[in-house]
């Protein structure tokens, strides 16, 4: 596997949430890092799509993919050692992967292929799409909310990630997510 996809490794536990744009992922993940006392990573790719965005007005292309996991990678190793036993992460590799998936005709590069299966993370919180849809630059899919889930989904099936379906109201949510995290720090 590719250094720069690669995890460092440490004593930590790692909780990623996972699944399709606006699902409220980044919001659950600063509540979680602050009701943990620790740190999380952001998504990599908001910024540099956002950047590209506004310096082009060009949406992500299937060049822009490794750029982006790689930089994803290198923002979750560097945050690790900032870690308090738990790091939440805002998105990972196999994010990545499914998103080349579908918007790219099933075409993963074979690096990013390696890594987002490699990699590995103790719990994904598989976020649903009961919260409405928040329009910005860089989301695209309104209307695909449903298959996008799917997706996301059948992948945590298909590698055999452990993962909690987080869904309700923003105090439900946070509920499902600590009692699931919680059982972790506990073992």
């Amino acid at each position: 596997m590719e250094k720069k996809l690669r995890q460092q490794t440490n004593n930590i536990i790692k909780v990623v949430l996972f699944g399709p744009e606006s699902t409220g992922k980044t919001t659950l993940s600063r509540q979680l890092a602050e009701h943990y006392k620790t740190v999380w990573v952001p998504e990599f790719s908001r910024d540099y799509l956002q950047e590209k965005w506004e310096n082009e007005q060009q949406v992500c292309q299937k060049e822009d993919i490794i750029p982006i996991a790689k930089g994803q990678m290198c923002l979750e190793n560097t945050l690790a050692n900032k870690a308090n036993k738990l790091l939440i992460c805002d998105t990972d590799l196999l994010e990545t992967k499914v998103y080349s998936e579908e918007y790219y005709n099933g075409f993963v590069d074979e690096k990013l292929n390696k890594a987002a299966i490699e990699n590995k993370y103790d719990l994904y919180l598989l976020t649903y799409i009961d919260i409405p849809w928040e329009a910005d630059d860089l989301r695209d899919r309104p209307e695909q909310r449903e298959e996008m889930f799917m997706a996301f989904e059948n992948a945590l099936k298909k590698y055999n990630k452990p993962y909690v379906l987080i869904k309700g109201d923003k105090q439900t949510r946070f509920n499902l997510a600590t009692t699931a995290i919680d059982k972790l720090l506990i073992k």
